[in-house]
């Protein structure tokens, strides 16, 4: 074998990173044949840091590690698969005596064993990162999914910049998410182009989704012997020491990172993009910690694409309600031409696009950015030359059309839609050259330090060489959007042509479906102005003032729509008790009495489902004719759980007016007597008895569990909460000073459900300060009180001196940890509850709570947590 070409920038899209002939320092490598009986190859560290006292190729794996050892790592291989992920040991008891980590795979008939000094805390890392797919599990946008990704992972991995790299379909890519240190200038947006990664790189990203660097300044350890007896090299495509190309060491060096990271977010097979960590000085992970990050990327991207999904079903929806609408209205129109170019701002919704041009019946109709107007007609012509009965697209116009680089700015992509079978009407979308909208993220100023290879090694040649590569080029246009496309090109002609048939077929079924969802709704809207009625007629109290009276029935009916809520949502599954208070807390009264007892049952998302709609008839039938429609009533759910582990729940009634059974099954009946039989295979008993209303139901155990937690208890006059202490909070900006970033994220997402703004957040008083001396004052601020090694004094002092009002934050049980001067400042209690700091910081910003002085409510909102 001829020795191997020196690589540079001429050659590096075509080394065989594959097989390195090295390792990384921070481990060392023993390779066997297939069986992993005899050692072949190792690597040149393996004997000082295994303790053996000769080198050991050729040796049986017994003499050079231990039966025990031995016997354990050939058990580890049949675990794994040829070609696939390794199978992992912890804290394995090493020739020396030294623990280690070790990692086994077999690829291409050889046993490859890594070695890595093992971690006290195997469980910690494995711990956190559960936390973590907790904390991303319920976001439902993927623009949240990602911001709080990268910032978890900093937190977790303590990396001083972790990002999110998504690729373009031709290859390059660009930063969408980041987290960092305060000082360090940022890169989100940036571009990078396809050649910063070579394709070679891609598909190991693919085969092995996670590669650590743990020095970008390491001397790779030499893999002995460089090649088998057949000549052939020691493929490492699946090990995790595997060397690292020297020009992106290079590439690290001059960005000044000393240590990085990279996971594949994979997605249908490709490669999406990746979760890239750098940090300014070496560090090197854990087995465990790589393992927990490994598998938060595999998390990460199951969810990502989840959203996508959802998002492009969303987007189709979107669309086909666009085209369904102008449809309808097309089939009846007189003049098809005027009424199509009159919607063009909905055909601008079914596309993503800068701007939309029609060309009917040679007229022109534009809206948003589109070629000069003269240019139109030339390209409608040209569309007939390419569209004719087909849509036709292009995100680079230049190159098919002569004179379209001088409007590239303006329009660089189009994709167009034919309106007829005949040639010469169409829509035509727009989109602008992909460069007018991008911009360098990071500081114009910035110098970065350059290697043997130069300046074409650093993040800002990048750049540059990107927007070169895609001058007069537009954002491409996806397999989905040419979809919508071809969709509307088909509904249209079918308009146009005025296929009336079939499309008064389709009116007489959308007429069906709306007559019955119009029944449906007015079902509930019948039954719901009922409730309300009975709420509003409820008898009043004796000396219950109008003012009184009007905030009960405002509490209740806002009560009511979280009952609804619940309803909605029920495909979620949920605990028993919590769908019975939201059933039946609008009708709690001083002159009724419910009562709920029972364990923590929860029940499954079917059951759940289903409850809700039983528990929601029983409840509205008690407030409008049962126990609850008039004082002195009763109700009484009792539940538990059986021998066979079937929840059964008896619901009884009293002192309400004489019970006589219906007439007629009507549709709320049949709700309650069948649809716990019907869909849970469960049982349904309601006895109307003259003295009330009595029920028992059945849940099989199938679709319901016990959980550890609070049980019911009795349920009677309970004041609804004071909604309107809370009505100020919308809009209102808070800054948070908390330096646990899980803690921070629980608060950010209770306050952005209240539409509160979170400015910022930070967990330092060094970064708080900087940005209230460059920014606006927040209108109050949240702050915790120890941060670390220091706390959170020097920022109250700031907020106190710009009157700003603040709340202190901690976890313990006295106000010792709070400074002196600020004693009189109120405090909320961690773990934090969502009614304590929402009540509190809206008195707080209605001036209910002092800013100094005595602070009576200064007082624990609950039981302390633990830390600060």
């Amino acid at each position: 074998m001829n020795s191997p070409e020196k690589t540079d920038l001429t050659n590096c899209d075509v080394e065989p990173i594959h097989i390195p002939g090295s390792i990384q320092p921070h481990g060392c490598l023993l390779a066997c044949d297939e069986t992993a009986t005899t050692v072949v190859r190792y690597s040149d560290n393996a004997p000082s840091m295994l303790g053996l006292e000769n080198p050991p190729a050729d040796q049986k794996l017994n003499a050079v590690v231990g039966r025990e050892l031995s016997h354990a790592i050939r058990n580890a291989l049949t675990r794994s698969r040829d070609g696939g992920g390794s199978s992992l040991l912890f804290g394995m008891a090493g020739p020396n005596g030294n623990r280690f980590d070790i990692a086994v795979h077999r690829f291409k008939g050889a046993a490859i064993i890594e070695f890595e000094p093992a971690e006290n805390d195997v469980a910690e890392p494995m711990e956190l990162s559960r936390t973590m797919l907790g904390r991303i599990a319920s976001i439902s946008s993927t623009e949240k999914l990602v911001a709080n990704s990268v910032r978890l992972l900093q937190a977790m991995l303590d990396y001083d910049r972790v990002m999110i790299y998504q690729f373009e379909p031709d290859g390059s890519g660009q930063v969408v998410g980041e987290a960092k240190r305060a000082h360090l200038e940022s890169f989100m947006g940036q571009y990078f182009p396809a050649t910063d990664i070579p394709q070679q790189a891609r598909e190991l990203y693919i085969k092995n989704p996670i590669r650590i660097i743990s020095d970008a300044n390491f001397k790779p350890i030499p893999v002995v012997p460089v090649l088998d007896e057949a000549g052939e090299p020691l493929d490492l495509s699946f090990a995790h020491l595997r060397s690292v190309s020297p020009i992106h060491c290079e590439y690290l060096r001059n960005m000044g990172v000393g240590a990085s990271m990279s996971i594949s977010i994979i997605i249908d097979g490709a490669l999406w993009g990746l979760i890239a960590c750098h940090h300014y000085g070496p560090k090197t992970l854990s087995m465990a910690e790589r393992v927990a990050a490994e598998l938060f990327g595999e998390f990460f991207s199951l969810h990502l694409n989840a959203l996508r999904h959802k998002t492009s079903l969303d987007a189709s929806a979107a669309a086909r309600t666009a085209l369904d609408g102008l449809l309808q209205q097309a089939v009846h129109a007189k003049d098809i031409n005027s009424l199509l170019r009159s919607r063009l701002e909905d055909f601008a919704q079914l596309i993503p696009a800068d701007g939309v041009a029609m060309w009917l019946d040679g007229k022109l109709s534009v809206t948003g950015t589109v070629p000069p107007e003269s240019q139109i007609p030339d390209l409608a012509r040209f569309a007939t030359t390419v569209a004719e009965g087909r849509i036709w697209a292009t995100h680079k116009l230049s190159d098919f059309v002569d004179g379209a680089e001088a409007f590239s700015d303006q329009a660089s992509g189009m994709l167009v839609v034919p309106l007829s079978q005949r040639p010469g009407d169409y829509v035509m979308y727009f989109r602008r050259e992909v460069i007018q909208t991008l911009n360098w993220a990071g500081n114009p100023e910035k110098s970065y330090e350059t290697g043997p290879l130069g300046d074409r090694l650093t993040p800002r040649k990048s750049f540059a060489i990107w927007k070169e590569t895609v001058r007069k080029q537009s954002k491409p246009w996806t397999e989905e959007e040419r979809q919508f496309g071809e969709a509307a090109r088909a509904a249209l002609v079918g308009v146009i042509l005025e296929h009336s048939e079939l499309l008064a077929d389709e009116r007489s079924k959308a007429e069906v479906r709306q007559r019955m969802l119009n029944q449906e709704l007015n079902h509930r809207v019948k039954n719901i102005l009922a409730v309300i009625q009975s709420l509003v007629t409820h008898p009043t109290g004796d000396g219950e003032t109008l003012e009184n009276y009007v905030d009960a029935l405002r509490g209740r009916i806002q009560a009511l729509s979280v009952a609804h809520d619940q309803v909605i949502r029920g495909d979620g599954g949920g605990g028993l008790i919590d769908l019975l208070e939201a059933e039946l807390s609008p009708y709690r009264s001083e002159t009724n009495r419910i009562s709920l007892d029972g364990p923590n049952v929860w029940m499954d998302a079917r059951s759940f489902s289903i409850m809700a709609l039983v528990l929601h008839e029983l409840s509205t039938n008690a407030a409008k004719y049962g126990a609850l429609s008039q004082s002195g009533g009763e109700l009484d759910v009792t539940w538990t759980i059986d021998a066979s582990g079937a929840c059964a729940i008896n619901w009884t009634e009293q002192g309400g007016p004489v019970v006589q059974p219906p007439t007629r099954e009507g549709f709320g009946s049949v709700l309650i007597n069948r649809s716990i039989p019907f869909d849970l295979a469960g049982e349904s008993n309601v006895a109307y008895d003259p003295d009330g209303l009595k029920a028992e139901f059945l849940i099989p155990s199938q679709h319901v569990s016990l959980r550890m937690g609070r049980s019911a208890t009795v349920v009677q006059d309970s004041q609804q909460p004071e909604q309107q202490e809370k009505d100020g909070l919308s809009g209102r900006r808070v800054l948070i000073v908390e330096d646990q970033m899980l803690i921070a994220l629980e608060l950010e997402q209770i306050l952005d459900a209240a539409g509160v703004d979170v400015v910022a957040t930070f967990g330092s008083p060094r970064e708080t300060l900087a940005f209230l001396s460059e920014n606006p004052l927040p209108d109050a601020a949240i702050l915790d009180v120890n941060l670390g090694e220091t706390t959170s004094e020097e920022v109250a002092a700031f907020m106190a001196e710009n009157n700003v009002p603040f709340l202190f934050a901690t976890g313990y049980f006295d106000s010792s940890a709070i400074p002196q001067p600020f004693s009189d400042i109120p405090i909320v209690r961690k773990p934090y509850s969502e009614e304590a700091i929402l009540s509190k910081l809206a008195k707080l910003l209605s001036g209910q709570l002092p800013r100094s002085g005595t602070n009576p409510a200064a007082q624990p909102d609950q039981p302390p947590a633990d830390g600060h």
